[in-house]
Order: structure tokens, then sequence, then C-alpha cells
């Protein structure tokens, strides 16, 4: 296939599968429950985390931690006991368990304590001149993982720095970053530029990538994130992350 017609396939399929059809089969159904931004952040951050495997499972278990939460995700960080912890007591999808869930909301209640939005501190980590979220992330888990915490959670939150691929955290920002004018996106932060998400890259957006000709590393690691952004973005300079749409619809959809 020519770039040209690389680019009418990914348009076609983008268009197919960035409508709110979408989202009832999707982790990105969970924040859509919600209205509050901060409630609509903490409810899309959980559930970026935990998607993995298979998506029924990720979206029962991802509703099984806002009901815990009495689906008030931010009051219930922000207003928490050590007792109210208990609630959580019993949650687990795959190796992310209880423990796990309650040291997420301690980090949380620990930003929003300082900060009025995540974004914020994807921001402060944010370097513009490398056209991609790498530091930003990195900085994020920095400052998630302040508080005292258990070393076993760290795995839960990726960091490029190291070599990730970041898959997880890449949905979210996407979720949060680009815009809501095809009902799916939330586009509730304003300060980080479309044109430096990263596509979260995983075995489905990875494979198709490559028989397209897109992305020829063999692992699907920071360094692939990298060389896939360049080749969508010659596609679309200003949102290539919407290719992540097309790319992973045509790996699980056709």
């Amino acid at each position: 296939m020519t770039n040209l017609e690389i680019k009418e396939l990914l348009d076609e399929k983008y268009i197919a599968y960035c409508n709110p059809d979408f989202i009832q089969s999707d982790p990105i159904s969970i924040p859509h429950q919600f209205d509050e931004k901060k409630d609509i952040e903490i409810s899309g951050f959980i559930s970026a985390t935990i998607a993995w495997g298979q998506r029924t499972s990720i979206i029962k278990n991802a509703n099984s931690a806002m009901q815990r939460m009495g689906h008030e995700p931010f009051r219930f960080v922000m207003e928490h006991s050590e007792k109210d912890l208990k609630l959580l007591d019993g949650f687990v999808h795959r190796t992310f368990n209880a423990e796990d869930l309650k040291q997420f909301v301690r980090s949380l209640k620990h930003i929003y304590s300082a900060h009025d939005s995540l974004e914020d501190v994807f921001l402060e980590g944010l370097n513009l001149d490398e056209r991609n979220v790498k530091s930003a992330i990195s900085n994020f888990k920095h400052v998630f993982f302040q508080v005292p915490h258990q070393i076993r959670t760290q795995k839960h939150v990726a960091d490029p720095m190291k070599g990730s691929s970041a898959k997880r955290i890449n949905m979210f920002l996407r979720w949060m970053v680009r815009p809501a004018d095809r009902g799916v996106d939330f586009g509730i932060w304003k300060r980080i530029p479309t044109s430096i998400l990263s596509c979260p890259l995983d075995v489905h957006s990875g494979r198709n990538a490559r028989d397209l000709g897109l992305l020829s590393r063999s692992q699907n690691d920071w360094k692939a994130v990298e060389e896939l952004d360049a080749s969508l973005r010659k596609f679309d300079a200003n949102d290539p992350v919407k290719y992540d749409y097309a790319l992973f619809g045509l790996g699980v959809f056709n």
C-alpha cells in the first residue's frame, strides 16, 4: 500500500470506530458515568490502569472500584479515612489488588491536596522539545509515589524513561486531552497539545502498525512508540493519536 492508501484506510477506520457506539464495550465507558472533572480524572485513571486482559473483566472490575467508592471517586479520595479504605478490601483485577487500589487513593489525595488537576502534574514534567509525553509521564510517576507506599504498587504506573511503552497512561492521556467533538474522548485538559500525545501501543495496534509498514521495531517498548509516533504524525501532525482508534479497531473488530 502507498502512504496515501494507508492514510485513507486509517482515516476511514478512525471515523468508523471513534463514535459513541465504541464506548459501550471500552473502559472509557467508566469515566463517561461522571460529569465532574475530578471524578472523570480519577475514574479514568483507575480504569486505564487496570486496562489489560478481557475488556468485559476490565469494565466489570472498574465498576466495582467505583461502587466501593460510593460512585463519588473524588469525594472518597479526599475524605477517606483508613477505616474507609476497608471498603476496598476484596477488590482485584489480575495482579492489581485492594492494597494497590488503597495506595492509589492515598497517592491521588496527595496530588489533589496540592493541585487542582492531575493535568498539573503532567505539565510540570512536560518537555515540549521532546515532542512527546515521555518526561511528563515519568514526572507523574515520581510525584505519585512521593507518599509512603508498597514497592509492589510501583509496577502499576509505567515509566517510559525505563523503556516502558506506557500504553495505559498514554490511553488515559488520550481520553483527557483529545477533544470531545466525536463523543468519545473528553477534552477536559486544555494545556497539553494533542500533537505531542503518543499512541497507546499494545499487541493489537502494534501488529497492525507493522503490517502496514508504520513500525519496524519488534518490541512494544518506548522506542517503538516513538517510531510509530513519527509515522502517524506524517498523516496528521496535529492529532496523530486519533489513529489509535484505527489501529486498535483493525485488530479487535476486523
